[in-house]
């Protein structure tokens, strides 16, 4: 696909750096409550979505490392975590349908876990460098919705004050830019950028125009250069 994502690419991966900061300076001022070591992969079984901006940015890295065989064996992964992905979602559903409360799925929903299909062998991540944020900020203390939350195995202290990253700000500006990347590329989905999946989903999604629904994508570039080449004659 003839579109440049690097300027989206780079702004998100501000705030990558951003959060990996976060986690560090509450490691450091409470390292005996950050457990997190090598190996260790408690979030690695949590359930969870991306937005189109870190969607996006994973494929591309994905893509890039990944050939062959290897890309296959890792693809027919994918593909299993996200069938079991889309089973927990569609009891969900039902179960809203049937009246249960939202707040009982979510608990529901968070206490499932599938195994990340980028966890290998030896209980390490295969693209850790480019892993989401959520997987970044496990282990300190967060919040969504006006509710706390922090890992299990950690050693924060229900009741007590710690430093918490708040992921209603986080994920607000996650989808600002995804929401100026459709806008941008003038796709025909203008909702897109509202669109939340899972890791599995992200990871085996074609990122070509027709998913962004660009349509006269070969008529645009050619415009563009056509403009290009008159801007160089003057």
């Amino acid at each position: 696909m003839d579109i440049d994502f690097s300027p989206f690419f780079r702004r998100y991966e501000e705030i990558v750096a951003k959060a990996d900061a976060v986690f560090e300076r509450v490691k450091k001022e409470h390292p005996e409550c950050v457990t997190c070591k090598q190996e260790c992969s408690d979030c690695c079984y949590a359930l969870f979505d991306i937005s189109l901006i870190e969607g996006l940015y994973i494929n591309y890295h994905f893509n890039k490392k990944f050939k062959g065989k290897e890309r296959d064996r890792l693809v027919d992964k994918l593909n299993r975590a996200d069938r079991d992905a889309h089973r927990i979602k569609k009891k969900s559903y039902r179960d809203l349908k049937a009246g249960k409360k939202e707040d009982d799925i979510l608990m529901d929903i968070a206490e499932k876990r599938i195994r990340c299909p980028l966890l290998n062998e030896q209980n390490l991540c295969d693209m850790y460098e480019y892993r989401p944020i959520t997987c970044r900020l496990y282990g300190i203390p967060t919040s969504i919705g006006g509710s706390g939350h922090t890992c299990g195995k950690s050693g924060f202290v229900e009741g007590r004050q710690y430093p918490t990253v708040n992921l209603d700000i986080l994920h607000d500006n996650l989808y600002k830019i995804s929401a100026e990347l459709v806008k941008e590329i003038e796709s025909s989905y203008v909702k897109m950028a509202d669109m939340l999946v899972p890791l599995s989903m992200a990871l085996i999604t074609s990122y070509d125009e027709k998913f962004f629904g660009l349509k006269n994508t070969k008529k645009n570039n050619s415009k563009e250069k056509q403009k290009a080449q008159k801007e160089q004659k003057k």
